[in-house]
């Protein structure tokens, strides 16, 4: 048993987890193991460095009490950088047996060939997860990732700001937003808090508007970008406005879902849109934890918010493919992933072992699962995002309408889908 851990300062963006956090990193030189090792590299689902070296440190003894003759080796890396690394590992033929991962990567390595099929362990517990865990890491009718938690975010709002500008019912619709607006501007405040950064995720900033709207970013064939349609014009016309208007801060251009460094953690805005439980015990200190209202996820056409399952995989080159998949059996047990709920704040992702609420605002969050959707996987999502988000900031200036940006960021999206055919 060996954990292997040295401090880096990573963003946690990719899990949507909008904070700054110290992240244990492990060595940069690929892994391989020997047939009596397992080596999973495992991210900062865990915010506290200390306690998520500790935490994982007691998932190896166990694992090996329970497993007489393998070794457990997990190495903690940072999130920043992640997918750079992998690549080279897996490109290599080398890299981790086991190796935490989200949706939006899955496609990309099962494309590449570096990914094996886990059906064998998901399959005995498939009826035990929630509906869209299972299908998220699923690919082309296989899964390729076992769910051990999952992600939600939801609705935050300032009730301090909120009382201020009379507004005793916080602002849940789209339409209820807009009315809302002119209150907290004659009051000093905007309402709606944004990231527009390039480097924040579009799951936390458009993607959750867009499918609010009932748009999608890729056509159902995944060969075409969706979001130019009529949804996706409502959604960016929904944001262009209201930042004309100044209901969403300037400081949305540059923002990074960093909660702490934005409008919304300093009480510059009322109310945030896709916030996670860490952001709301970052925010209780600074705003008093009776000021922190936690909502469902706002409602357009449809009511949904983001939200997604963090699943092991397993590498297609590994030595030891059969150790590999009983770490994986080990870690969606119900004890296992309770233990790690509780450990990280995140939610279960089986209907039949529920992390335990550690106050009213983590049950506010559990009650938002229902409404996660953990977008549309693609193997070429990230690069998308990246052409997209270039576009949106257009928008939002006013250099072009909300149409011209989308059907801009689409053509580009649509000639990169076409090379990856």
């Amino acid at each position: 048993m060996k954990t292997t851990a040295s401090r880096i300062l990573a963003p946690f963006a990719a899990f949507a987890v909008a904070a700054s956090l110290t992240a244990c990193g492990g060595s940069d030189e690929p892994s391989s193991s020997s047939a009596g090792t397992v080596t999973a590299w495992i991210y900062p689902v865990i915010a506290d460095d200390k306690a998520g070296t500790a935490y994982w440190g007691q998932i190896e003894k166990d694992f090996e009490a329970a497993n007489a003759g393998t070794d457990l080796k997990i190495e903690l890396q940072p999130w920043l950088n992640r997918d750079e690394k992998l690549a080279t590992a897996f490109s290599g033929g080398k890299g981790p047996d086991v190796v935490l991962l989200n949706p939006d990567q899955v496609p990309q390595y099962v494309r590449n060939g570096s990914l094996a099929p886990v059906d064998k362990v998901v399959e005995p517990a498939k009826d035990k997860f929630l509906p869209g865990a299972v299908k998220a890491l699923t690919v082309d009718g296989k899964a390729y990732a076992a769910p051990i938690y999952h992600t939600v975010t939801t609705t935050m709002y300032n009730k301090k700001l909120l009382d201020q500008a009379g507004i005793t019912t916080p602002p849940q619709t789209w339409d209820e937003i807009k009315a809302a607006a002119p209150k907290l501007k004659a009051a000093g405040v905007a309402t709606l808090d944004y990231s527009a950064s390039p480097t924040a995720t579009l799951n936390l900033n458009f993607y959750p508007l867009l499918w609010q709207a009932g748009g999608r970013v890729f056509s159902e064939d995944g060969k075409k970008a969706a979001f130019n349609q009529a949804p996706g014009v409502e959604a960016l016309t929904f944001l262009t406005s209201l930042y004309s208007e100044g209901a969403i801060p300037k400081a949305a251009l540059t923002n990074g879902n960093v909660i702490a460094d934005q409008p919304l953690g300093k009480q510059q805005v009322a109310m945030g849109f896709t916030n996670t439980p860490a952001d709301a015990k970052t925010v209780a200190t600074t705003w008093g934890a009776g000021n922190v209202i936690i909502g469902l996820p706002l409602k357009g056409e449809k009511q949904v918010g983001f939200g997604l399952p963090g699943g092991l995989s397993v590498n297609a080159a590994s030595k030891n493919l059969a150790g590999a998949e009983k770490f994986l059996s080990f870690m969606i047990d119900p004890q296992q992933v309770v233990s790690l709920g509780s450990a990280s704040g995140f939610l279960s992702p089986r209907t039949d072992a529920k992390v335990p609420a550690k106050d009213a605002e983590a049950e506010k969050f559990a009650a938002a699962l229902e409404y996660a959707y953990p977008g549309e996987p693609n193997p070429a999502a990230r690069q998308v995002m990246s052409l997209l988000a270039v576009e949106l900031q257009a928008a939002l200036t006013g250099k072009k309408t909300p149409q011209q940006a989308l059907d801009d960021a689409a053509k580009q999206a649509d000639d990169l889908l076409a090379r990856q055919r």
